[in-house]
């Protein structure tokens, strides 16, 4: 069984390149940008004293990532594979870091199946290639989670818990909501009886994680009219979560660690060979009264917690507040990815035992069935309509269609994302609503005239071009503004061209009088 276990080296890469060659595939979605990454695109494309005035009116939660891209498309210029590169690094990372908590905890099979079982879950899978913070604190998370277990081990030092907390606060910056992750580490703590000594300095590094990202919580709240539109938590919406944890609670019954293993403590376990007289005639099987015993560490102590924790307790933020967004805690999915890797550990050895020739093979045939059953779920993803809309689609429209002397109008003004990632397409066109720009504003969208004075400025245009949602996602008119822009657009104008794809959608209108 030994001579088939694939090597450290091997668990540890495998996995990270097989994530990173997921991540590359079809990386552009057929070269489309949908609305959450425009805005990572048109944020990173300011000035740093621009986001710094932008953050203190909107989206501080994601302050810290977009001076990391801001930096990135400086260095490397603003494109689909520089917005999304990072997100598949970090989640090679985080697979990594899976495969050798798998390795570590229960084995060198466990490790290499749920390091490439990562890659392959669907969330994962639409995160992996999303110009978004998540896969970043995924891969935080990984690393803190390994950190944690080579302190529980008893291997770590001092730096190694100043890592520990800095990590956690890093993934804190960049998404508070990952510091759920701390309550999931203490519970593999309890679970494990880690020692007095080892809790103490746990609960250091945490508090001083949670005091690094606490202004940070406490000034976001001034902003949480942001998340205004997520809906109430349903019923419906607790199916997906539990799925999570019935699966992941059976790989932890099939985790069967070995009795000879370290305690949380860095003692020994009480394995066949603990017992019994040493080579100096002393006796083991009494503990030293200065080093407690505990209960040896596992995959399910560590992966169970990070699993089951995050998504119990955005649920219970959510009845507060509605949060339910399941890319908030995507980090979670890293107990999930090793609770896997040890139910296809307990097969290989089930294998092995019967027939050891036929034991390296389980893998590949596990994971050959699952990229099979879950192709078209990946195909999806690397779709443009895995997204609700498509901003790059619609700068096209814009390019072809316009006109020189044509005003361009954005229903709703977010919408206007469209012209601030591709600025080029919109050349020649007068912005008739726009009262102070996003830049000038501290702003993601702008500041738009009165509704009066933007009824007056579409008057005295003959051609509009209108952006807005494709009829299948789209809004009534919530604002006075928009109302405004919709009454005159049919009083007095009358649709000559229209371009839906992708969720969004051009039309131009032109004036009923000239027209005649």
């Amino acid at each position: 069984m030994r001579r088939s276990s694939p090597s450290p080296l091997l668990v540890r890469s495998i996995p990270a390149l097989w994530t990173f060659a997921l991540g590359l595939w079809g990386l552009s979605r057929q070269d489309s940008v949908w609305r959450d990454e425009a805005a990572t695109w048109q944020v990173a494309r300011r000035s740093t004293a621009e986001t710094v005035h932008m953050l203190a009116n909107v989206d501080v939660v994601h302050g810290l990532y977009y001076l990391l891209m801001h930096g990135l498309f400086d260095l490397f210029g603003p494109g689909t594979t520089v917005l999304r590169l990072p997100s598949v690094v970090a989640m090679a990372v985080a697979a990594s870091c899976v495969a050798a908590l798998g390795h570590r905890l229960a084995g060198p099979w466990a490790g290499l199946g749920g390091g490439l079982a990562l890659g392959l879950l669907p969330a994962v899978q639409f995160y992996l290639q999303e110009g978004r913070p998540y896969a970043l604190v995924a891969a935080g998370a990984g690393i803190s989670t390994l950190l944690l277990v080579t302190l529980l081990e008893g291997r770590g030092r001092a730096v190694h818990w100043v890592a520990y907390g800095g990590t956690v606060a890093l993934c804190g910056l960049l998404n508070w909501l990952s510091l759920m992750i701390l309550p999931a580490h203490l519970v593999t703590l309890l679970w494990t009886r880690a020692g007095r000594d080892t809790g103490k300095r746990w609960t250091a590094a945490a508090v001083a994680a949670v005091a690094c990202v606490l202004p940070l919580v406490l000034f976001s709240r001034s902003q949480s009219a942001q998340v205004s539109w997520i809906p109430p938590l349903t019923w419906h919406m607790l199916i997906g979560p539990a799925i999570l944890l019935a699966i992941g609670g059976l790989g932890a019954l099939l985790d069967r660690p070995d009795a000879d293993g370290p305690h949380a403590d860095g003692t020994q376990a009480d394995g066949p060979h603990a017992d019994g007289p040493r080579a100096d005639g002393t006796r083991t099987d009494q503990p030293r009264p200065d080093r407690p015993r505990g209960r040896r560490l596992s995959a399910a102590a560590v992966g169970l917690p990070l699993l089951a924790v995050p998504q119990i307790g955005l649920v219970g933020l959510s009845l507060i507040q509605p949060l339910f967004l399941d890319r908030y805690v995507l980090f979670s999915l890293l107990g999930l990815a090793l609770l896997i890797g040890v139910a296809i550990g307990a097969a290989v050895e089930a294998v092995a035992r019967r027939r050891p020739r036929a034991a390296p093979w389980v893998l590949p045939v596990v994971m050959a069935v699952a990229v099979a059953a879950l192709l078209p779920q990946a195909l999806a993803k690397r779709s443009p309509a895995s997204r609700v809309d498509d901003v790059l689609t619609a700068a096209g429209d814009i390019r072809r269609m316009k006109r020189p002397g044509d005003a361009v109008l954005f229903i709703p003004a977010a919408r206007r994302d469209t012209r601030l990632v591709s600025p080029d397409a919109f050349a020649g066109l007068r912005d008739i609503a726009l009262a102070r720009s996003p830049e000038e504003s501290g702003t993601l969208k702008g500041e738009e005239a009165r509704p009066g004075r933007i009824r007056a400025a579409m008057l005295a245009q003959r051609r509009i071009l209108l952006v807005t949602d494709a009829p299948g996602v789209a809004r009534p008119p919530a604002t006075e503004r928009e109302r405004a822009k919709t009454s005159v657009l049919r009083n007095h104008f009358r649709a000559v061209a229209d371009e839906q794809a992708r969720g969004r959608r051009v039309t131009i209108y032109e004036r009923r009088t000239a027209a005649r």
